[in-house]
């Protein structure tokens, strides 16, 4: 048997999901915790994988690590390793197979980037959304690492409208590093004059001069990863606590945002 953990995480708090040496990481301080508490003797022995593995600054509302449990099985609970943890939230638990992998057995994955109004002309911005769906060659709108195929499936690409901001859903089975930012650059880009859809399609077809730079990371967010036959466990008790810390911790983020709006509009 294994155990599989939903996480959330502030991704500003760490140096990326993976572990570093010399470095806070998500995957450090679950690892740390689990360890401490015995739930795990160490990654290798049990087995401890990820599903995604985020870079610096970006954040995860799910994601997804698994393990064969120890000596202390019983302490995988929500209320039990969110005591322990820090900027980290448990917000399931569920008993997987042995064979589970939380990378590899994801059906699909859905990013969301907070993308605040410079006066986009969102018809360009949905038209240019469009372009990304369906199987493409993204080497134009990625890092690319040695070995890895560059052709992906985006299977549905959605532009949000809020108050003062766009909320972008991106969804595919796979991503590459630094994919979704690349895209929504992309989409800002196209939304404020700066490239025509034309040129996108162009890139995407294998014919470009340079990349796309990547949006900032703090905009993004690893929003939810899609299994067959997971069901993720939670308590009132660790979830209440889950909401509380996250409301203390953005409220903080939205006065500090209202305060600088308002001395923008005063200058």
């Amino acid at each position: 048997m294994k155990l599989a953990l939903r996480v959330a995480y502030d991704g500003t708090a760490f140096y990326g999901f993976q572990r570093q040496p010399g470095v806070r990481t998500v995957e450090g301080e679950l690892i740390r915790v689990l360890k401490k508490l015995k739930i795990i003797e160490s990654p290798e022995e049990n087995d401890f994988k990820g599903a995604s593995r985020t870079d610096r600054g970006v954040s995860a509302f799910f994601n997804v690590v698994s393990f064969a449990p120890g000596e202390r099985p019983d302490l995988a609970r929500p209320e039990v390793l969110n005591h322990h943890l820090q900027d980290i939230w448990v917000l399931g638990v569920a008993e997987v197979p042995d064979e589970f992998h939380p990378r590899f057995w994801a059906r699909a994955k859905t990013y969301r980037y907070y993308l605040v109004d410079e006066g986009f002309d969102i018809e360009r911005v949905i038209e240019c959304a469009g372009l990304f769906e369906g199987v493409h060659d993204f080497s134009a709108f990625a890092k690319l690492e040695p070995g890895r195929d560059p052709v992906r499936e985006i299977t549905e690409v959605r532009v949000i409208l809020r108050n003062g901001y766009y909320v972008v859903e991106i969804t595919g089975r796979s991503f590459l590093w630094e994919m979704v930012r690349r895209i929504v650059n992309a989409l800002r880009f196209c939304g404020l004059g700066l490239m025509e859809s034309r040129e996108v399609e162009e890139m995407l077809g294998g014919n470009y001069p340079r990349k796309i730079p990547p949006a900032p990371p703090e905009g993004l967010v690893l929003w939810h990863i899609e299994y067959a036959g997971v069901e993720f466990r939670t308590d009132e008790k660790g979830l209440k606590k889950t909401k509380r810390d996250l409301f203390e911790r953005y409220s903080r983020a939205l006065t500090r945002a209202a305060l600088f709006g308002d001395v923008l509009l005063e200058l």
